[in-house]
Formats: structure tokens, sequence, C-alpha cells
């Protein structure tokens, strides 16, 4: 099993332990991502946990980890980043305290060795009675060594946390511990004096709960992390030998990219690559080439040779037509997200690989804070201009529940995908327009995101990231990424497109089709717009690049006046998500949250195309 924090090269390790042959799921009951293979040359399975800063979990992340720790693991590879051992060693020390067999990895030795340090890896590996490898990960060097550690693993395990004064609390707690647990009762104890809740809990069913409780209550945190730090420093103390470097230009431009001044414009840089990758490339260029051969290709003959073969209508518009399983659902699948995803996942992976990820999503920090998202909800949401359904599935790198939600209610209420965007663009009557619509959306957006922020109740955001050096990114590391979360998305994606197909089918035989097209006409006039406004809206349900081609063609034939052409572009934009986002959206936050949010965006786009329309007509 691999631990460790975010960023300090597990994944690259896991890849040369195991190979390409890799399994990325869903940790039961959350939406949290853990991939698993067999390592080389053996039927040991190995598991890459999300990245975790200590047993004391604080994120969703961190708590999936800790639970798979828990169920038990014959070794687990504490993966560190070699130039900031000093700040990692005490989760090494944790995880040795609590019993596992533990092996210290210092990965990216190299940037240690250029930063002026030098690791005594044989004399560590000694005080703390385990082994230590040496690696870089980037070139595969030391990963040999690694697997001969797994494979012939042996310790000297000892006891090294030594609290003085707290040791009593510590003892006391651990003699009333009656139950088996699967690490030591001292960590346990341990983590009870940390104010660790999971740990709480795990011991809720001991007869004398009430006094560990009791012996708990008055416990400093601070205090016993301060001890455990000293502890790793006297450990470290004759390990690391320090000398004075000359910085070189890739440690000057690394310290740059840390200062607003140079930051804010690396990152308006990147998000704009990412849009043009994504948003443009992918969304757009390779979107119509794909569909329009897809249709070509597979569509116009399929449904010739269901119209000569099949004599049923019905039958015929289950797997053809409109919005039939094939020319639908796989339609969508492969020719419309698949190309968005690919695209993404790529350039995820290279700002991932190269550092710059959190460096991003620590400037934008503060910003969104205010709004109650921290710096990583930047990926998602830049990901909606390119495809609502993508970017909704990656709300799930956020770290809370709270923030999750809020970064879905906004992909679902006001951010545009590629194609609706692109339409909106062309069908605006002039400049003046367009800007009014920027800015009727995106104080909407704000507004939405402030008044969510105060109304869902969750913990405070916690937001911390470790910053890397900026590196070249690996090519092999970045086609490894690509390629396992494609083959999670075909598993997981692919069947909603064709329950999409099954309900839009059932929808038109019932005729619920035809009321609902009927039903959003009503609420169309009452904002000012024609009654054929209700089709495009419900166009833009199923899709929300048909429902915006829908208002292109209305626009064209001179039906909607300047007012409503603005009022139409605005409450199109804030519709609720297509079909597609909304089953994601009910997969990742829940039926109830999903629900909720579809309730929110309908109620807003009318409610802002209302206002939109009286402020037109002063």
């Amino acid at each position: 099993m691999l631990v460790g924090n975010p960023n300090v090269g597990k994944s690259l390790i896991f890849q040369h332990l195991t190979g390409k042959y890799a399994t990325v799921s869903n940790y039961p009951g959350t939406t949290v991502d853990i991939t698993v293979a067999k390592l080389k040359g053996s039927n040991k399975t190995l598991i890459d946990t999300p990245g975790m800063y200590s047993l004391v979990a604080i994120t969703e992340e961190e708590r999936v980890a800790k639970k798979i720790l828990l169920e038990g693991a014959d070794i687990v590879v504490h993966v560190v980043d070699a130039k900031n051992l000093k700040r990692m060693l005490p989760f090494t020390i944790q995880l040795i305290e609590a019993g596992f067999n533990t092996i210290l990895v210092l990965n990216a030795i190299d940037e240690a060795e250029k930063l002026g340090m030098e690791i005594d890896s044989k004399l560590l590996s000694e005080r703390l009675g385990i082994p230590v490898v040496k690696t870089i990960a980037t070139q595969k060097m030391g990963i040999d060594e690694l697997k001969k550690a797994i494979f012939n693993y042996r310790s000297d395990k000892k006891e090294i946390i030594k609290l003085n004064s707290m040791d009593e609390k510590l003892e006391s707690i651990t003699r009333l511990l009656d139950q088996d647990y699967p690490i030591s009762k001292k960590m346990i104890a341990l983590l009870i004096l940390l104010g660790d809740k999971d740990t709480l809990e795990m011991v809720r069913g001991e007869k004398n709960y009430q006094k560990i409780v009791e012996i708990a209550k008055d416990s400093n945190s601070y205090e016993i992390f301060r001890k455990i730090q000293e502890c790793s420093d006297r450990l470290l103390d004759g390990v690391i030998a320090e000398k004075e470097v000359a910085v070189g230009w890739k440690g000057r431009i690394s310290e740059l990219s840390l200062n607003p001044i140079v930051s804010i414009p690396m990152t308006v840089l990147s998000l704009y690559i990412l849009y043009l990758f994504a948003g443009v490339f992918g969304a757009q260029f390779l979107v119509e080439l794909i569909e329009s051969s897809f249709e070509r290709y597979i569509n116009q003959p399929l449904n010739m040779m269901l119209n000569q073969y099949i004599p049923n209508y019905w039958i015929r518009e289950l797997i053809g037509g409109d919005y039939g399983i094939i020319t639908l659902g796989l339609r969508y699948a492969i020719a419309i997200i698949f190309p968005i995803v690919t695209t993404f996942f790529i350039a995820f992976s290279v700002l991932e690989d190269s550092g710059f990820l959190p460096r991003m999503a620590s400037l934008l920090n503060s910003t969104f804070k205010k709004v109650g998202l921290s710096g990583r909800a930047v990926i998602p949401l830049l990901l909606g201009l390119g495809c609502g359904t993508m970017a909704t599935i990656v709300t799930r790198t956020l770290e809370t529940k709270k923030e999750r939600i809020i970064a879905t209610l906004l992909l679902a209420v006001g951010i545009p995908c590629s194609a609706q965007m692109g339409v909106m663009m062309g069908i605006a009557p002039d400049f003046r327009a367009l800007m009014i619509w920027i800015t009727v959306i995106s104080l909407t957006l704000i507004f939405t995101a402030t008044l969510a922020s105060r109304a869902i109740e969750g913990e405070d955001i916690v937001f911390f990231m470790e910053i890397p050096p900026l590196r070249m990114p690996n090519f092999r590391n970045i086609i490894f990424k690509t390629v396992t979360r494609l083959e999670w998305y075909f598993k997981e994606v692919m069947p909603i497109f064709i329950l999409i197909s099954v309900f839009i089918w059932i929808g038109r035989i019932t005729g619920v089709f035809d009321l609902l097209v009927n039903a959003l006409a009503v609420p169309s006039t009452l904002i000012g717009l024609p009654s054929q406004a209700g089709l495009i809206l419900l166009y833009g349900f199923f899709r929300r690049d048909y429902g915006a081609a829908g208002l292109y063609d209305l626009v064209n034939k001179g039906i909607f006046s300047y007012n409503q052409v603005i009022v139409a572009m605005v409450t199109l934009t804030l519709f609720v998500p297509c079909i597609a986002q909304f089953s994601v959206m009910c997969k990742e936050r829940g039926l109830k949250s999903g629900i909720g949010i579809f309730i929110i965006s309908l109620t807003v786009a009318f409610a802002v195309g209302y206002l939109t329309n009286l402020a037109l007509g002063w």
C-alpha cells in the first residue's frame, strides 16, 4: 500500500511497480478514487491511496486513505519528498507506532541534492528500524531497491514517540482499551488525545468509553504534535547535512512562480491554454470532427437500415432516430464527451505533473474563499466551460462536501459549456448585448455562490496543498494517468448516456415529452419570450448545445426582438443542466441534492430572465 502527501510522486512509483494494468474505482460509499494493480512479478496487490498528511484525518480523501490502512496492509510504503523530509517524517513515525510494516521512500532525492541536502539513509534506517530507500521516480532510479525491500521485508521497529508530560494520559487511555483494534492501542490512545473524531467513534463500544473521553478532554493536540515533531527532529540529527548551493534558473523560476506579480499572469496564461486545449481544441474541433464522422458513418447508415428492416416505429426510435441509444446515447458519450474528457485529462495531468496546479489553486484560494470555495475549485469551474458533465465529475477532487455542492451548483446554474457559449457569442446582436449577458451571468454566479456558502451547513474549508518545485512533466506519467482515467470514464459514465436515451424514448411514447414542451411555454411567455422558447429550453435539458442550436435557428428566423434575444441568452444559460450533467450530478452528490440543485437552477433561470426583461424594458 502506498501512502503519503499529495504531489510526492506516489502515482509514478505506483506505475513503475505495477505497469500499465491498473483499476481505478471509487472507495465504497464515497466519490474518492483509489487505484489498484498487481505488483510486477508477483500476485501481491498494490493500492495507491489518496493523499494524506497524518493519521488524524481532516479531508474525505484522508479519511478514505485511513480506512484503507485500517482494513489491513502487509506492508505500507510511505513516499515522502526528500527535500521536505523534516516535515513529513512525523507521519512515518505515526505509521511505525501504529504497528504497520513500514518502508520509507525518499523520493526526488535529486532535487534534494540540488538544494545542497545530503541524507544518510542507512543511519535513518537504523534509527527508525525500518527500510529506507532513495528514489528518483522520474528516472526509475531506486525502484528495483524498493521492490527488493517489499519482497524481502525486514524491520526492527522501535518505540519512538515520547510525550513526557502527556505520557501518563497516554498510558491511562491505553490501559482502558479492552477491545482489539487494527493498529496499536498506543496509537489509538494518541489519536484520541489528538482529538481524532473517527478514532473516538471507533472506541465508542468500550465499556470505559466515558472515562476515556474524560481523560482526553483537556489534552493539548498542538503540544502533542510539537512533541512528535521534536522526536522527528532528534531522529534526523546528523542524518541530514546541508550545504549552500547556487540557485539555478529552474529554481529561480520556481521561486518567482510563488510571487503574485509573476504567478497571476502565469495562472491566467495557464488557464487560457487549458481552455484552448480542452475547451476549444477538444470541445469544438475534435467534437465537430468526430461527431460529423459519427453522423456520416454510423447514424445515417444505421437509420437507413432501421427504416428498411424494422417496421415498428418505436423500436426504430429506441435504437436510432434523433434520441436513440446509438444515435444519441453512444454519439454523446463517444463523439462529444470523450474528446473533451481526453484533452482535459491530458492538460490536467500536465499541470499536475509540472507542479503548477498547486500554485494556481493557492493563488486563487483567498478570492474563492469569499464565496465558500477553495482554490482547488478553479479546475472544475474552468472545465465547465468545456463540458459541465465532466466538470461535475471533477468536483470530487474538492476537499469538503459543502464545497463540492457549491461548485456543482455553480456548474448547474450558470457555467455555459463551450458549444453553448459559442452560440451565445454568435447570436448576440452586438457587443453591448454580449456584455449585458456576461455581466448578468457573472453577477448571478457570485450571488448564488455567496448565498449558498451561508445557507449550506458543513465543515469550514480546509485548504492546504504541497507546493512542489516546477518541473518538466514526465510524458510516460501523463499517458499513464490519462489512460487509467479514461478507463474509469468508459466504465462509469458510458452507461449513463445509454440510460438517458431510454428515458427520452419512454417520455416520447407516453406523451410526457409534449407535455413538458407545453409546460415550459407558460413561464417562457411570462418572462417576455415567444412560446417557441419552451421547446428550446427542453432541448437544452436534453443537450445544452442542442438547445443553443435551436435558439440560433429561432433568432435567424427573426422571431426574437433585440431584448428577447438577450433574455433568451440569459435564461437558456442559467436553465437547468443537460440531462447527462443532471444524471452525473445525482450520482456524485446524491439524488436529493441533485433534485434540489435542479429546482434552484430552474427558479434562478426564470427569475433572472424575468428581472433582465424588466431592466431592459425601462
